[in-house]
């Protein structure tokens, strides 16, 4: 009993110490948020059209009963690891606004650098994913109303990075909150109307001509399931929570709790529903980027592609963040809190050199499903789903009673080395369908 007064007296000394907590010098500026933004963040960077476009080619490629449980347990369990997340702000009594600095503080020197470079490795990787949808959907709008047209993909993916590049101006995630409002909308347009057409062409199919069989050798059919794996942990990658949270207003933990719990009701009542649509209406003969594989009305894809475009727009901005944050860190322009001339030109100068190379990438190598396996096995694993549980149990925060200290202490053990296991898996097999690609296809080639 005594036990049980002393965890609710550390919990309610928590939130008192969280409650008086004395604004820095820019609190007031990143703490304004509120949880429905949180929720926007969130939504936005996880749920994009990026992420739901392939996984109906990832259960396809596992199968129903493996594609069903992979899909579930890594919802359940990066919506866990998130809580967790958001649980460890100011879990030392010092505000860690950034992933790398939240590392350091529990791990020290490496475990700052180990998120570094996984989070640079999840940023690139989505980027350039972005980029290539981006691109693919501009340009299937415009063969819609010009299908003599003459521009190539390549063209498509330089004007999304060139709009990119505007908004990269913006000072900060904040900043952004009315566009990420303005994704969150479009993530639900673009699930309603896709699991929507979907159906549609699922009905006009020749259902006895749909096969649900894995296809392809022994050996292609598990490469194929470890690819599926990189690309199922992709569709749930979040590299940016204490980013995100730091701009959350008081009570932080409680706001963010909600935002990320309303943020995965969005996710969970369409990631499973156009997944498993889209295997029932296609079968084994769904193409990654799920909208290549409908067919009609027409009218409705377009409409589609558009609501694609407008939410990875805000996407790409809370990826690339971290790394203007860095670039502005390590030298003297943009730390002063009124701007020059010089630190608008400066941040100009580095944002054109991270979008110019991201669109460069992205132009020679257009294998959409390619990044997206290995963004999310290099990447997304590790950040969301292995260290969080990891650094749940370095920084103490497990239960004290023992009846809920060992099942926690299990679970979070059995996730880490679950997740360690699909992160090498699915890195195996993106890096053999990038080479098979870059032998079957020219760089710039327009697919």
């Amino acid at each position: 009993m005594a036990m049980e007064n002393s965890d609710t007296d550390n919990r309610i000394d928590d939130e008192v110490a969280e409650e008086n907590e004395i604004a820095g010098p820019n609190d007031e500026h990143e703490a304004r948020g509120t949880w429905k933004h949180a929720a926007f963040h969130v939504a936005t960077t996880i749920a994009t059209p990026a992420a739901y476009a392939p996984l109906p080619f990832a259960v396809a490629s596992l199968g129903w009963p493996l594609g069903v449980m992979s899909l579930v347990g890594g919802t359940i369990a990066t919506w866990y690891s998130s809580l967790l997340i958001a649980s460890l702000w100011r879990w030392d009594g010092k505000k860690h606004t950034t992933y790398r600095h939240l590392a350091k503080s529990i791990y020290g020197s490496w475990g700052y650098w180990s998120i570094a470079f996984f989070q640079q490795v999840a940023s690139l990787g989505n980027n350039i994913a972005i980029q290539i949808a981006a691109g693919s959907s501009l340009k299937a709008v415009y063969k819609y109303y010009n299908p003599d047209g003459s521009l190539r993909l390549q063209h498509f993916i330089v004007f999304f990075g060139a709009f990119e590049l505007a908004l990269s101006q913006f000072p900060d995630i904040h900043s952004l909150r009315w566009m990420n409002g303005l994704c969150t909308l479009s993530t639900i347009g673009f699930a309603g109307t896709t699991i929507g057409v979907t159906i549609y062409n699922g009905k006009r199919e020749d259902r006895k001509s749909i096969t649900y069989s894995l296809q392809g050798s022994s050996s292609a059919k598990v490469f194929k399931a470890f690819n599926a794996l990189g690309a199922i942990a992709f569709s749930f990658g979040d590299a940016m929570l204490p980013e995100i949270q730091s701009t959350v207003r008081k009570p932080v933990k409680g706001n963010m709790y909600k935002g990320v719990s309303a943020a995965y009701c969005v996710i969970v009542s369409t990631y499973w529903q156009l997944a498993f649509l889209g295997y029932w209406a296609f079968g084994s003969e769904v193409e990654p980027y799920v909208l290549s594989s409908l067919t009609t009305p027409k009218w409705t894809i377009i409409m589609a592609h558009l609501f694609a475009v407008i939410q990875i727009s805000g996407c790409f901005q809370i990826y690339c963040r971290p790394t203007y944050a860095y670039f502005e860190r390590t030298t003297q322009y943009g730390k002063a809190n009124n701007k020059t001339f010089k630190d608008y030109i400066y941040r100009l100068f580095y944002t054109s050199i991270y979008i110019g190379l991201i669109t460069l990438v992205a132009s020679a190598m257009p294998f959409f499903g390619d990044f997206v396996s290995i963004c999310g096995a290099i990447g997304f694993t590790p950040l969301d789903f292995v260290f969080p549980v990891l650094a749940y149990i370095k920084a103490g925060k497990l239960p004290r009673r023992k009846k809920l200290r060992l099942p926690l202490l299990l679970l979070n053990t059995a996730i880490a080395v679950w997740f360690s296991i699909v992160a090498v898996l699915g890195c195996v097999g993106a890096v053999r369908f990038i080479v098979l690609d870059i032998r079957a296809y020219k760089f710039f080639h327009d697919l």
